[in-house]
């Protein structure tokens, strides 16, 4: 399941770089990329991904977050270096949202134009296919992948049987591939044809898309399982196929239009097509179940506004689906389908997105063996100066094709990217501002007793973002309704750079005096923020808290634009308009809806 994206790349890869005659298909050619293909795996995935990055977990989690997370607090003492970082990371994020839009659209893609193999006629219907099987794929998001997920598994590994079935026969036939092995054929045909071999590179990097797939479900399998089935399963049938491709080339150099479904006999064509239409479903359905908790990671970390989010397992609490993000996603994939019509020019787009993300996790690794693991730092030089290399020319090569469709991905991630950072830097302004006007709670708590007001039955439960500050709803409860409860909880929430908080660190509390206390509940980004959950570990603290007699209060702010100090004006209105569609704190955080009261105040920032 975790190579899923990896596993179809050999449909588009091998055909990408010898597309509209930009390699000429010559017998030593065909030996050099076909190197530069098998040692870009070992480098790149074995070597980096396997054997090094799956080391830098967070706490057990994987993926950019994570490690952006594990980085960022590494570097916590330098403020200006752990900026820096949080936008790098941030930007690359951004940038995987791109290639969440890219991979399903040119998988089904490469997938469905089997059908030109089994009758050119067919061209036609290409699109409209490809169109039909992405819309019952995202259309069936909201139902959850619990009653399907049992049978990716098996799904993936036929799929990987079959891909090394169809490369045996011809590496049969042309044991002289075999020499490919060997990294001199590579060098050979970068220093003999340094030009073509640049723009060879741009299509090569097609064979590792999906690479950061093992590292991002870490958290769901574990390091070695992700490890045996990449050395037993994964890389053995991945370079059965390439090579089983070029040695059909090497024969039948006609057949380099679709060299992936050329290999197959005529019999096997119409099952294959099938089998890899599915493998392509599965492997966009991993995209975009990780665009989902991606999405998820990025709210409880501050960085996107609050979006529905609804559980689809009563069992697993990783399976979510956000329809904002998912029909986001639909949008952008229709959009490339139908702008761009084929696999070949989507592999422009790509590319750049792949080879972003794999610089940027790079460059973090870094900074996690320099300053979180404290290794010397000529080891953490070492262990990534090689990596970064090979990272950066790929990038090079792809960078390139901007004009030519990379631009998409870039576009994506830019828009994605300042919304997040507007979102961010936003949210500071409410706060810095809500700490200007506020009053101190615990003065506030003494000065109201010296003229107690009624105090009615029950429990209060005023959330409030600033720890020690007066809840704007305590102070509109007071001035409307004239009562205090009897007791009376203000209660921040926090959100961590970890992503696991256990429940014996989860809760914080504080006596404030006359039944008051301040609670903070301390949350990992990807625990669930559950606050009437959280409140019954007070009973441990000796206050309990009767569901049917708890309220809970909160403060709507309506956020006002002002011209000033802050972000330039269209970035605010930006941000009040995000702010104002935001789903409800209430939701967010699991709050009873028949017992909320919401109070409204305007915030100018």
């Amino acid at each position: 399941m975790v190579y899923g994206d990896i596993g179809t790349s050999p449909l588009y890869a091998l055909k990408e770089v010898f597309a509209a005659g930009r390699v000429p298909l010559t017998p030593a050619n065909i030996l050099g990329v076909l190197s530069l293909v098998f040692w870009t795996l070992t480098v790149v995935v074995s070597l980096k991904y396997v054997l090094l990055i799956l080391r830098a977990d967070n706490n057990g989690e994987g993926g950019l977050i994570a490690m952006l997370a594990l980085a960022s607090h590494a570097v916590q003492d330098r403020p200006v270096l752990r900026r820096r970082l949080l936008v790098l990371g941030i930007f690359g994020t951004a940038i995987f949202f791109g290639d969440g839009v890219i991979t399903p659209a040119i998988s089904v893609l490469s997938a469905v134009e089997g059908l030109e193999v089994a009758a050119p006629a067919l061209h036609r219907y290409v699109v409209p296919v490809t169109l039909a099987v992405l819309t019952a794929l995202f259309a069936a998001q909201r139902f959850g992948t619990a009653m399907v997920g049992r049978f990716f598994g098996p799904v993936t590994l036929s799929w990987f049987l079959v891909m090394a079935a169809l490369g045996v026969p011809h590496i049969a036939n042309h044991p002289q591939v075999l020499a490919a092995l060997s990294p001199h054929h590579a060098l050979a045909f970068l220093f003999a044809h340094p030009g073509i071999a640049f723009v060879a590179l741009g299509a090569v990097v097609l064979c590792v898309t999906g690479a950061e797939a093992l590292y991002a479900d870490l958290g769901h399998f574990g390091k070695p399982p992700i490890r045996w089935a990449w050395f037993g399963v994964v890389m053995p049938a991945l370079v059965l196929n390439y090579f089983g491709q070029g040695a059909m080339l090497l024969q039948h150099p006609q057949n380099v239009n679709n060299p992936f479904f050329e290999m197959a006999p005529e019999w096997a064509l119409v099952p294959l097509i099938g089998l890899a239409t599915l493998a392509t479903v599965i492997a966009s359905q991993a995209l975009i179940t990780a665009a989902f908790s991606v999405a998820k990671q990025a709210i409880q970390l501050g960085y996107l506004p609050r979006l529905r989010i609804a559980h689809t397992s009563i069992r697993d609490t990783g399976q979510i689906y956000v329809p904002f993000v998912n029909w986001s996603l639909y949008a952008c994939v229709v959009f490339a389908v139908v702008v761009f019509g084929s696999s070949g020019a989507l592999a422009h787009a790509y590319g750049i997105a792949v080879t972003i993300d794999m610089t940027i996790t790079t460059v973090m690794t870094f900074f996690v063996i320099r300053y979180a693991w404290r290794l010397p730092l000529a080891v953490g030089l070492a262990a990534t100066g090689a990596f970064l290399v090979v990272d950066l020319t790929f990038f090079s090569a792809n960078i390139v094709k901007v004009l030519d469709g990379g631009w998409f991905p870039l576009v994506i991630g830019s828009a994605v990217f300042t919304l997040m950072m507007t979102w961010k830097q936003g949210r500071a302004l409410m706060a810095a501002k809500l700490r200007s006007e506020s009053i101190e709670l615990p003065l506030f708590i003494e000065s109201i007793f010296l003229s107690p007001p009624q105090r009615v039955a029950g429990t209060a439960v005023f959330l409030t973002a600033e720890r020690g500050a007066t809840p704007f709803a305590l102070l509109h409860n007071l001035k409307h309704n004239k009562v205090l409860h009897e007791r009376n909880l203000f209660v921040t929430v926090m959100h961590h750079d970890v992503p696991w908080i256990g429940f014996e660190r989860r809760i914080e509390i504080e006596s404030l005096g006359r039944d008051c206390w301040q609670v903070t509940l301390h949350f990992g980004f990807k625990n669930e923020p559950d606050v009437p959950d959280a409140l019954k570990l007070l009973a441990g603290r000796g206050v309990l808290l009767d569901d049917m007699e708890t309220s809970y209060f909160l403060s709507r702010d309506i956020v006002v634009p002002t011209f000033g100090e802050g972000m330039p004006m269209w970035r605010e209105k930006l941000f009040a308009s995000m702010h104002r569609n935001a789903a409800a704190a209430a939701d967010f955080l699991h709050l009873p809806t028949n017992r909320i009261v919401e109070l409204g105040t305007k915030l100018e920032i």
